[in-house]
């Protein structure tokens, strides 16, 4: 990894603070993929647990090695009512299906035993199991309510924010609208672009094949 990155992530792991501090911004730990997620108002690095939600993590370090995360967006921030500076913030591909791989079985935390404290990554999901696919969110705050319990199956979580945890609270902080639902005011008005979303660790898996969402970029170009 070229010295000027290193330097980068360094700087970056010191402005982490919480359960990411477990784990260095600037180095591989076994067992988890770093992959840096870089927005037009700053970069989040976040480490997929492949050990103990494997199925959730490929899926996610696949979207990022095809680069159907480059150029999508951070479109929701859902602020908790009783403390705004909690809640999450949600990106991805939102409902572009020309970036869309097959929805991927779920990973209950009851079964991986990652649960949504703060600063952790899990996928969102329609309301149904086995239907996650391009979607991910990340917690600011203790999120339990996410975790499966009884008949709920819950969200797959699967890693955690190792350095940039002061981009997210940033977006979170942005203004809102609109929405339907559970997502009702949560929409961001001026949605956080994600520029470019790039594994740090281990090789590349792209898939083969067309690429769809680039063939209207490349009759631009």
């Amino acid at each position: 990894m070229p010295a000027a990155v290193l330097r980068y992530l360094a700087c970056l792991s010191l402005l982490v603070s919480g359960p990411a501090l477990a784990q260095p911004a600037n180095r591989q730990t076994p067992g988890y993929t770093r992959v840096a997620i870089e927005t037009s108002v700053g970069t989040i690095i976040v480490a997929a647990d492949n050990r103990r939600a494997p199925v959730t993590s490929n899926n996610f370090l696949t979207y990022v090695d095809d680069g159907r995360f480059d150029g999508v967006t951070f479109y929701r921030a859902a602020r908790r009512k009783s403390d705004p500076k909690l809640g999450l913030i949600q990106g991805g591909i939102d409902t572009d299906a020309r970036r869309s791989l097959p929805p991927i079985r779920h990973e209950s935390t009851m079964q991986t035993g990652i649960r949504h404290l703060d600063a952790t990554l899990s996928m969102a999901r329609p309301n149904r199991a086995n239907s996650a696919m391009g979607n991910f969110f990340i917690t600011v705050g203790p999120t339990p309510n996410m975790d499966a319990r009884g008949d709920y199956i819950g969200y797959a979580a699967f890693g955690h924010v190792v350095a940039g945890m002061d981009v997210v609270k940033k977006i979170l902080a942005v203004p809102t609208c609109c929405g339907e639902g559970p997502m009702r005011g949560q929409m961001i008005v001026k949605p956080i672009t994600i520029i470019r979303v790039k594994r740090l660790d281990g090789t590349p898996h792209p898939t083969r094949g067309v690429k769809p969402w680039l063939i209207g970029l490349n009759r631009k170009r």
